[in-house]
Formats: structure tokens, C-alpha cells, sequence
């Protein structure tokens, strides 16, 4: 493990290299050929054989399946549609930003590549590494990068018996701190879409129409109530309608109206039970009031799941290269989501985070067009996705 880590410390510098060139050059969704000519030219430049699983993404593989497990690393690399305020010598100049640190996780992640290369003959089994697109669904499609990499097969033949992953993140853990939790780690998230039909009519005579507007407002409310009154208070379920648009004149009641929302919860069960609770009572409300109410539940991503016996066993890891101090087990979920979630329902997951905050920006969180992250972390995630793929093998190694 000391070995590992050294050899992390030693491709520090071109770690940041390639961090500060992908943060110059953010793509958004699907759409990221600048990204994916430089992250494969890096690749095959280490000697790695590219395949493109889907728009957009990249797989390649090292090492020999027949001679034991499968792991699969994974790394996020399109960017946010946000104007860059951080003020960096290597800042963003094209509208976009790499404002939730994918950049920093290809980086990383190619980083790791070098050391499995250097590793390639010890290795007693097989290492996937998967650069995937859209984690942030930007694409105007249903859905995520996530889903479209496991559509393509990415843990299939061979098949992946685990996967590992890593989110950089600040403000919330001290610099170089490894955090992770069995379970739940982060949320589900979909799109809530209410299109109501009314029937217009003139503003002094509302009784002639059926008010869109009106429904809309009992809707809102339902919805809160339902998360007030019906649902568990220990449950974690937060409805946000950010959108709500109906007509265009003060005096005129418009025919229809339309809520655009988000749902967040970190339980199956009380996703599930939302989406029916709440289409019934939007579809009640509005027929209450002499209207009808159509509810789509879109872009829906599940709950990130950290297999508990996966995870248990690479902390363990983590633990023995960083140091007990250095690793931490977070109290609850994030209510932020990462479509991981998506390989994370269909294989055991492991998904650490990365504390990496910058002195004097703690006022810049996640997405924020001013957000920055200590570049000195990097070698502790290359070395952690590295030895987290080595060990796991090394276990089953028979």
C-alpha cells in the first residue's frame, strides 16, 4: 500500500495537468468530443485498448477475467451549463463549467490507470475503467449517462462483480478526508410534470371557466400536505415545484396550466408511494374543480445504494492506506443525486467522497459558478480507486 501511494504522489503533477485541461474544455451531456479525444489519447498513450460503450463514454480494461473477479472503476466527465466566476488562470471561457468537479474524477481516474498499468502483471483478475457521460442529465433525452451505459453492457462479458467509485466535494469535509456510508448515500431525484386543463374565460366572469391557476394552487398544496400529513416524518421526501406558468393577460383565466418539479427521497418505498399518491391526488383535485390533470414522473434516477458488505470491506482498505483519522463514515445521505444510483441497482457499489475545500471559498458549494477544489486531494483519490481495484482481486485471488 505504501508503494501505492507513493506512486500517486509521483503522478500528483500530471494529475493536475490533466484536471486543469479537461476544466478549460467542459461539454455538456452526451456531446464531449473535445473530452473524449483527450481522455482516450491518454489512454492508448499508457497502452490501454478504447471502446466507446455509448456517445460519449468510454471502457477499457486491463488485466485477464479468467483469472479471477472483475471490478469497475468509474468517472463522471461532462460539465454544468454554467458561466465560471472562479477567476482561475485554467477557468472555463466557453459558458460552461466543470462545476461539480468531473473533471477532477477523469483526472483521477486516468491516474489510477497509470498505476494499474504499472501493476498489469500482479493483477489476479480483471479492472474495468468506465469514463461515462450526462451524470447531469443535460442531454434533452429521458435519460442519463448512467442509464446508457449499462443499456451498452459496461458489466457484462466480462461480468463486474463490484464497482468503485469517488466524488470530490466541498465544503462539507476537512481536505483529503475519505467519507463514504453503507446504504443509502445519495438520493433519487424525478422530474414531476403537471399539465392541467381548464377552460378559459373572461377575468370578471370566473363562474364561465373552469381556472387552471386555481388548481394549480390546491395542487401545490396537496402535495406539501400529503409530505406533512401522510408521509413518515423520520423519511427523508422533498417535493420542489420550481416552475409553475399559466396565462398571459391579467384579466383573461387561461385554459390550461403547467407545474415543473423535482422529487428527492432516499427510500424506494416512499418513492414509490409518492408517485402514487400524489398522481391520484392531482388527477382528484383537478376533477373536484371541473378540470383534468395529467402527471408525468420523467429523468427518474434511484437512490445511490453503497453495498453494505462491499462497502465494510473497502473502507477497510482505505483505512489501512490513509490512516483511521482520515476515513469517516457520514451520519445520513446527501439529498443530492448521482446517477451511479443506475449500476448501483444492478451491481454491489462502493461510492466514497473526497473532501477537498479551498481556504477562503467555503462560501461556494457544489454547482456554484465560484466553486473550487484543493488540487493538492488529487493523488489520494488516484491512490484510493487504484488500491480499492488491487485489494478487492488480491482478496479473491485464489
Amino acid at each position: 500500500m505504501q508503494q501505492i501511494i507513493e506512486e500517486a504522489k509521483a503522478l500528483q503533477e500530471r494529475i493536475v495537468e490533466d484536471r486543469r485541461w479537461l476544466h478549460q474544455h467542459p461539454e455538456l451531456g452526451f456531446e464531449l468530443p473535445e473530452t473524449v479525444a483527450y481522455v482516450r489519447g491518454r489512454l492508448e498513450d499508457m497502452g490501454y485498448e478504447v471502446t466507446e460503450p455509448c456517445e460519449g463514454g468510454l471502457l477499457t480494461q486491463i488485466g485477464d477475467p479468467v483469472a479471477g473477479s472483475c471490478v469497475l472503476l468509474r468517472a463522471d466527465m461532462d460539465a454544468l451549463p454554467v458561466v465560471e466566476e472562479t477567476g482561475l488562470a485554467f477557468a472555463s471561457t466557453n459558458g460552461n463549467m466543470h462545476a461539480c468537479g468531473h473533471d477532477t474524477h477523469t483526472a483521477m481516474l486516468l491516474g489510477a490507470a497509470q498505476i494499474l498499468k504499472n501493476h498489469e502483471s500482479e493483477l489476479k483478475g480483471c479492472v474495468k475503467l468506465l469514463f461515462q457521460p450526462d451524470e447531469e442529465g443535460c442531454a434533452p433525452v429521458d435519460t442519463t449517462g448512467g442509464d446508457e451505459v449499462l443499456a451498452a453492457g459496461v458489466l457484462e462479458d466480462p461480468k463486474v462483480d463490484a464497482v468503485a467509485s469517488l466524488h470530490i466535494m466541498t465544503p462539507d469535509f476537512a481536505s483529503g478526508a475519505v467519507v463514504t456510508r453503507p446504504g443509502t448515500i445519495f438520493s433519487s431525484i424525478d422530474d414531476i410534470d403537471i399539465q392541467i386543463q381548464g377552460r378559459g374565460a373572461h377575468g370578471s366572469t370566473p363562474n364561465m371557466g373552469i381556472d387552471p391557476i386555481n388548481i394549480a394552487c390546491h395542487i401545490y398544496q396537496g402535495v406539501q400536505n400529503y409530505i406533512a400529513r401522510e408521509l413518515d416524518p423520520t423519511q427523508v421526501c422533498v417535493a420542489t415545484f420550481g416552475k409553475i406558468e399559466a396565462g398571459r393577460a391579467a384579466n383573461v383565466i387561461p385554459d390550461t396550466a403547467h407545474m415543473l418539479g423535482t422529487l428527492r427521497t432516499q427510500s424506494a418505498e416512499v418513492r414509490s408511494r409518492f408517485k402514487e399518491r400524489v398522481t391520484a391526488m392531482c388527477e382528484d383535485i383537478a376533477r373536484a374543480f371541473g378540470g383534468t390533470a395529467t402527471v408525468q414522473f420523467l429523468r427518474g434516477v434511484p437512490n445511490t445504494y453503497n453495498d453494505p458488505a462491499l462497502t465494510e470491506e473497502l473502507v477497510g482498505y482505505a483505512t489501512e492506506l490513509f490512516g483511521q483519522d482520515m476515513v469517516q463514515e457520514m451520519e445520513k445521505p446527501f439529498p443530492g443525486t448521482d446517477d451511479l444510483a443506475v449500476l448501483s441497482q444492478a451491481c454491489p457499489t462502493t461510492y466514497f467522497v473526497l473532501g477537498a475545500p479551498v481556504e477562503g471559498t467555503t462560501d461556494c458549494g457544489m454547482h456554484h459558478p465560484g466553486v473550487q477544489f484543493d488540487e493538492g486531494v488529487f493523488w489520494r483519490g488516484t491512490a484510493l480507486l487504484a488500491n480499492s481495484a488491487l485489494e478487492y482481486l488480491n482478496a479473491r485471488a485464489s
